[in-house]
């Protein structure tokens, strides 16, 4: 970019870097190195190869000024190429415009702009090869280093090749990144005395001693100490000596020093704005370097051999500026710059907020829009710092502690607990309160999410509210009574609930805290119309807030609304997992994967539950790890998987039943459910079942008892329960289940169905399998077609039997639900279906009845439980296991599984 150096001693590094530029596969490259160790000069090299070869590049550079303002980075890397995303989709559009503020809207997730950004380059790079170049990459936004990281590790298809240098001694976004690294050490001394003698060939031999001891193979270091050294402004290296960086900013200083004033101010706007790091997008306002002859003649600037625009030499001169400016200088540069940013309300917002000592409440409001703006746009731990600053600048106490409380909240919600409990302390501080609503609320999360404390959580909450005036903040009673709800939720007790409802029952009917209530507890009795109002909700729903999609989405899932709201539950979720509200976050991503089991997409589901997991760790929330953790038994269960499943249930209920957490001990006892289900231990199955609903009942407050509603009614079916599986099916119709939500309508006229007298069933059986609904849950779907099956083949109608049981069995393969899918092969045969010639090897030889016998038998079920469920005596299915042994060619019941798999050994 700037003048050209010669490049000595780094022919390995050149090597690897002209490979990559001339490579026609993508891939990425991670430089690393000390400050001045030539970083840039090599990037500038690959750049030169890069278009020597007729390839294009796009060029980008952190910049400090820009650390906190959401996708800086990636605008600039990206205005060259935006003309072209015109060939792109829609959607894709949309995401850039969406967050480079072109227009308003949902902020697309990590993954979606990710994707939208390979696009883009996919499409550039469609006519020869591009090369992107990231310089100063540590000094990236932490939103446009989590794309970034994302792109580089997906080139592998793409005629695009990425080159990003990053600091040594600075952290950075990058270092996780996993990226193939390329370290850029020290000149070796042979290298660096050639480099010394290029470009100082008159230095005494003494000077050249010092020289060499000082810059250690640093090769800005060996260009800027010889000028320094002439000057009378070297700094010797001695005991204690300051980090070589820091040397090469004070050299910087003392030449800044030696300019007139009104240079200094220039470059120091310059500095301040992050002017002359690259290219400036022609939209966005940027100060522009004027009258800067004096820099440039002392080595300060260089000029962009591309733009012919005055750029800095390096980074440290940058920072130099800063360190010499003022405090006056700079907030008068800020100043400057909050006026030329009038239109960017976070840039405008930073700057103002710099330029601003005493407190001001005008500068405060507008912090708070710019905090509301990064949140929307997935920045929510960036929304903390400004609404800090808001709080500093904040001219009278109530306004400055209700700031602190608003950014604490916003920290609970990004999973920065220990910061949310400091900055609630502060606004206590303020308020002169012992124990402030922000108070509870703070400390309450913390409670819940990492210890699962509903009891004490509920009641500090619960004190909390009835504490606030009648004339009290509206967001804090709002804010006090959605966590409320949270931990009622969690609880499933009766009595903290009914005190949740006299509190909520006191908020005037427009708060969505309402509709929140109605959905999270006693579903059965307060449901109808909630889903119209959760539909209405989101349709309503503007520049959303994490935490109101994440609420929103909980309703939603309960109520069978989240089909429609399915994409943006997804994008929000990826977009706050990464730096924004990744407390939300997490909850979301369990909406994700709920999702995906309902739907059959398990392997999904599992790789959702791990990603949550993951995060759940990072941040030490156990609650929500437990979730998890039932959510994975569960598929578990569905699959057959019953040591996992078990594992999962113990787990479960180890952790919340002694904390009360009733909503995950329902949980537990549904995985029981279902995996005694699914190993045709329907005894078993009723027995938790019949925990979770008391048969023509649906316990208050539980979503389980109304979730497992098909469970209940097919276990009680199987274990000659008849009445009390006829009357759960008809208390759904009468408590009006199917008016609250498709789906519960479709269980409840799968349970009608399941439990009609004969005369009746057939017709029932094709209502409940023709649902809308049923498409939906392809498992309980399935289920349902395998009992019809059943009662069609038991009304001897084989052929019509035959038909509904193979569709059962192909949904159950496609699912992987094996023992479900062994089941309705069992019942294809005896509704007289031939089994495949050669798939079951030994076990062909079986009738139907020896086979149902033998599979009963394999799940572990006795000769009594086997006899009870198949109304045979246990004498006759020992006589039918006494002949199946032989045919199998084993002699033991425990051989019985592998042998009818085909794999037995005692068989072979």
């Amino acid at each position: 970019m700037a003048d050209e150096q010669p490049i000595v001693g780094r022919e390995t590094e050149l090597a690897e870097l002209s490979a990559l530029a001339a490579s026609p596969d993508g891939r990425a490259l991670l430089l690393r190195g000390e400050a001045g160790v030539g970083k840039s000069v090599l990037l500038d090299a690959a750049a030169a190869r890069s278009l020597a070869l007729g390839h294009r590049v796009v060029r980008a550079a952190g910049v400090g000024a820009e650390s906190e303002l959401p996708f800086a980075g990636l605008h600039q890397l990206l205005h060259p190429l935006l003309p072209q995303a015109a060939g792109l989709d829609r959607v894709t559009r949309t995401a850039f415009d969406t967050v480079f503020g072109r227009t308003t809207g949902e902020a697309p997730s990590v993954m979606t702009l990710g994707v939208a950004v390979l696009d883009l380059f996919a499409l550039v790079s469609g006519d020869s090869p591009l090369l992107v170049v990231v310089d100063d990459a540590h000094w990236f936004d932490a939103q446009s280093a989590e794309v970034g990281r994302f792109i580089a590790r997906r080139l592998s298809a793409h005629a695009v090749s990425m080159a990003v240098g990053v600091r040594a001694d600075l952290p950075s976004a990058w270092d996780a990144a996993g990226l193939p690294e390329l370290t850029v050490p020290a000149l070796d001394p042979r290298a660096a005395a050639r480099l010394l003698d290029a470009h100082a060939p008159d230095l005494s031999t003494a000077a050249r001693h010092q020289v060499l001891e000082q810059a250690r193979g640093n090769p800005l270091a060996l260009l800027e100490l010889p000028r320094a050294l002439r000057e009378g402004t070297a700094h010797g290296a001695g005991p204690g000596e300051l980090p070589l960086s820091r040397r090469l900013e004070q050299l910087y200083g003392d030449r800044i020093r030696t300019l007139a004033a009104a240079e200094r101010t220039e470059l120091l706007r310059a500095a301040l704005d992050g002017t002359g790091a690259a290219p400036s997008p022609a939209e966005r306002a940027r100060h522009r370097l004027r009258a800067v002859d004096g820099a440039l003649a002392a080595g300060l600037l260089t000029v962009d051999t591309a733009t012919g625009d005055p750029v800095f030499r390096h980074p440290l001169v940058r920072s130099a500026l800063l360190q010499s400016a003022t405090p006056n200088e700079r907030r008068a540069a800020h100043a400057e710059l909050a006026r030329l940013h009038h239109a960017d309300i976070e840039r405008h917002a930073v700057h103002l907020a710099a330029a601003t000592v005493d407190p001001d409440e005008a500068v405060a409001t507008v912090l708070e829009r710019a905090a509301r703006s990064a949140t929307a746009r997935g920045a929510a731990a960036s929304a903390v710092a400004l609404l800090t600053r808001a709080a500093e600048l904040s001219p009278a106490a109530g306004p400055r502690s209700r700031r602190l409380g608003d950014a604490a909240y916003v920290a609970a919600q990004s999973a920065l607990l220990d910061q949310a409990q400091q900055l609630r302390e502060a606004s206590d501080r303020l308020a002169g309160a012992h124990r402030s609503p922000t108070a509870v609320i703070t400390s309450a999360y913390a409670s819940l999410y990492r210890d699962g404390d509903v009891r004490s959580a509920h009641r500090r909450v619960a004190a909390a509210l009835g504490s606030l005036p009648p004339d009290g903040d509206p967001e804090t009673r709002t804010r006090l009574l959605n966590l409320l709800l949270a931990i009622s939720l969690f609880a499933t007790d009766p009595a903290l609930w009914t005190v949740t409802d006299a509190l909520v029952d006191e908020v005037p009917g427009t708060s969505y805290t309402a509709l929140y209530r109605d959905a999270f507890g006693d579903l059965a009795r307060r449901g109808t119309g909630a889903r119209e109002r959760v539909q209405d909700a989101f349709a309503r729903l503007g520049e959303e807030q994490p935490w109101d999609v994440m609420r929103l989405g909980v309703a939603a899932y309960y109520l069978d609304a989240l089909g429609d709201q399915r994409p943006l539950v997804r994008r929000v979720a990826d977009r706050e997992a990464d730096s924004g509200a990744v407390t939300n976050a997490m909850t979301l991503l369990q909406l994700v994967m709920l999702d995906q089991i309902n739907s059959g997409d398990w392997d999904a589901a599992e790789r959702t539950g791990l990603r949550g997991l993951d995060l759940t760790a990072v941040h030490g929330y156990a609650l929500f790890a437990q979730q998890y953790h039932g959510f994975l038994g569960l598929v578990a269960a569905r699959r057959g998987d019953l040591e996992a499943a078990t594992a999962a249930l113990n787990r479960l209920d180890r952790w919340a039943r002694p904390r009360g957490v009733g909503h995950l001990t329902q949980l537990a006892e549904a995985i029981g459910t279902t995996a005694h289900l699914t190993a045709g231990d329907f005894e078993g199955a009723y027995s938790y079942a019949s925990g979770l609903a008391t048969p023509g009942t649906f316990t208050p407050y539980s979503q389980q008892a109304l979730r497992t509603l098909l469970d209940l009614v097919e276990s009680a079916v199987h274990t000659g329960r008849a009445a009390q599986a006829r009357a759960h099916a008809v208390a759904a119709r009468d408590q009006g289940l199917p008016a609250i939500s498709p789906y519960l309508g479709f269980l409840t006229a799968a349970a009608l169905a399941m439990t009609e007298d004969d005369t009746r069933a057939g017709a029932a059986f094709e209502r409940a399998v023709a649902h809308p609904a049923g498409a939906e849950y392809p498992f309980e779907l399935a289920r349902v077609r395998l009992a019809q099956g059943m009662w069609l083949r038991r009304a001897r109608e084989r052929a019509a039997a035959r038909t509904v049981l193979a569709q059962a069995a192909e949904a159950f393969d496609r699912l992987g639900a094996a023992p479900w899918a062994r089941r309705a092969r069992a019942e294809l045969r005896a509704a007289g279906a031939a089994a495949a010639h050669g798939a079951d090897g030994p076990a062909a030889a079986l009738t139907a009845q020896e086979r149902q016998i033998a599979e009963l038998a394999a799940s572990g079920l006795s000769n009594k439980k086997i006899g009870a469920r198949l109304s045979l005596s246990p004498r006759t299915v020992g006589a039918h296991l006494y002949r199946v042994f032989p045919k199998l060619g084993i002699s033991s019941r425990a051989s019985l599984r592998d042998a009818l798999a085909g794999n037995s050994a005692e068989a072979g």
